[in-house]
């Protein structure tokens, strides 16, 4: 009876996040320009979506993926994003820029209760001599205030605005025949393709252009697969294939890291549950629960891997996806070894708070999907040394969880004995695990070194700290 609850539960989770997918929800047209979302760009290295483009411009700039402008009506990504590019409203005036640093604020004179701010405030405060200090220090190596380091951040941010607003640079036109060739912006087709080509192409954007300045959205999809049609006849060889843009599309439309935390969530509540109430017999279906959620997050991962082509090994926001996914995962390996129900209860809190901030702090850790600096392509042993060693990172993280548990029994039932030396046993091994990857990673680190530099050790400062980090676990081990 026990694995049928689990199965159930588990085939239920999967079948919840999985069913948008498989009905094809996100591909159906939401709006008369949905179709605008697969038109293919060229940037930071890599051909994205116009949907992902617009998603990373905005939150870039706002920090938020829904804008509600002056006017009142309340815009999602992709029309604000459009909004900008086709500068249908006065862009100069809208409080779009976001500017959180109270301190900064104070000092250019702003309300340290307002969040965003025009185009124009932010021009026409002093934000220009911090900048312009800013600049100065870093050209003499000089350590940065947190001021200096938001002001440059704010100037990111409005040359982004800048850049982007009725803009005509955005890369649409493909290299005629280089896969890894520049893309061009509309207004300089001609350096590629013929008067004729490059005539239509303008034509059909133009009207574009000029239906969403004017408001006139109605029926935008048939321009919209034109203009696509006659950019993939350009160079079909090089333009990437629906199915491609449309992958990633359908990754940031279905959320599966958001599904992921939401089935931790219920598989905790369920758990706790059962812990307070045993007759309710529910542990498999909450192990179900966590087990599909470890699915869908896992599923996600391999998703975002496939569209970046890499391992993930370049910014803090895949470093704590992937430090969540490793707490989960090594956390069901124990329960199954153990039926403890306390690893559940220590990964499914962590899990949750890694994925809630990957989602919900876009401005600080930076979603978007970066191709690798061209030294670290192909680098083998980077690509295993660094998902090693945050697995170390995971299983140290399980055991902070694991260890609060531990107090709250020292706490709450300072006379059970055989329970606390129990759980002590249960995190014993979880930092087992923890110093093997950690130790392993050292060693690839090592090895790297070795390929790049020509030496294995050298007690630079990383190297020297990354010892004295397994030096302080090994030491508990051995007491």
């Amino acid at each position: 009876m026990n694995p049928i609850k689990f199965l159930i539960a588990l085939t239920l989770g999967l079948l919840l996040c999985f069913f948008p997918a498989w009905k094809g929800i996100i591909s159906s047209p939401e709006t008369s320009y949905d179709s605008l979302k697969t038109l293919a760009v060229q940037l930071d290295g890599r051909k994205k979506p116009l949907d992902t483009v617009a998603r990373e411009t905005v939150t870039q700039i706002h920090g938020s993926l829904h804008y509600q402008p002056l006017s009142g009506d309340k815009l999602d990504y992709l029309n604000t994003y459009l909004s900008l590019l086709f500068n249908n409203r006065d862009w100069n005036e809208e409080p779009f820029i976001l500017l959180s640093y109270r301190p900064l604020k104070t000092q250019l004179g702003f309300n340290p209760e307002q969040q965003y701010f025009s185009f124009v405030e932010l021009v026409s405060s002093p934000l220009s001599s911090f900048v312009l200090q800013a600049h100065k220090d870093q050209v003499q190596n000089l350590d940065l205030t947190r001021d200096q380091r938001e002001a440059l951040t704010l100037e990111d941010r409005l040359a982004l605005m800048l850049e982007t607003v009725s803009s005509t640079q955005l890369p649409i036109i493909p290299h005629p025949s280089d896969p890894k060739g520049k893309w061009l912006g509309i207004d300089r087709a001609s350096e590629y393709y013929s008067p004729e080509q490059v005539e239509t192409l303008q034509a059909t954007y133009g009207e574009i252009k000029q239906a969403m300045q004017m408001g006139l959205t109605s029926d935008l999809n048939v321009q919209v697969s034109t203009l696509k049609s006659q950019l993939v006849a350009l160079s079909p060889q090089v333009y990437p294939s629906g199915e491609k843009l449309m992958r990633e599309v359908r990754f940031y439309g279905l959320h599966w890291f958001t599904q992921a935390w939401i089935l931790y969530g219920v598989g905790f509540l369920v758990m706790l549950v059962t812990l307070g109430w045993e007759k309710l017999q529910a542990y498999w279906v909450a192990l179900g629960l966590f087990c599909s959620g470890l699915a869908v997050h896992g599923y996600g991962f391999w998703e975002r891997m496939q569209i970046a082509g890499r391992p993930p090994v370049t910014n803090m926001y895949e470093s704590v996806i992937w430090v969540s996914l490793g707490i989960a995962a090594i956390a069901v390996t124990f329960e199954f070894l153990h039926r403890a129900k306390y690893y559940l209860l220590s990964a499914a809190l962590l899990s949750i708070l890694c994925l809630i901030l990957g989602d919900r702090l876009p401005a600080v850790l930076d979603p978007s999907i970066k191709p690798l600096v061209p030294v670290l392509r192909d680098n083998f042993w980077l690509s295993v040394h660094v998902p090693t060693i945050t697995l170390g990172y995971a299983s140290f993280a399980l055991a902070f969880g694991f260890g609060h548990l531990l107090l709250g029994a020292y706490l709450f039932k300072p006379t059970a004995k055989d329970f606390i030396n129990r759980l002590s046993r249960w995190n014993y091994s979880i930092l087992q695990v923890g110093v093997l990857f950690l130790t392993t990673g050292i060693i690839l680190g090592g090895i790297w070194a070795h390929f790049s530099w020509g030496r294995f050790w050298g007690w630079d400062p990383k190297e020297t700290w990354a010892l004295i980090a397994l030096m302080c676990y090994i030491v508990p081990l051995h007491g």
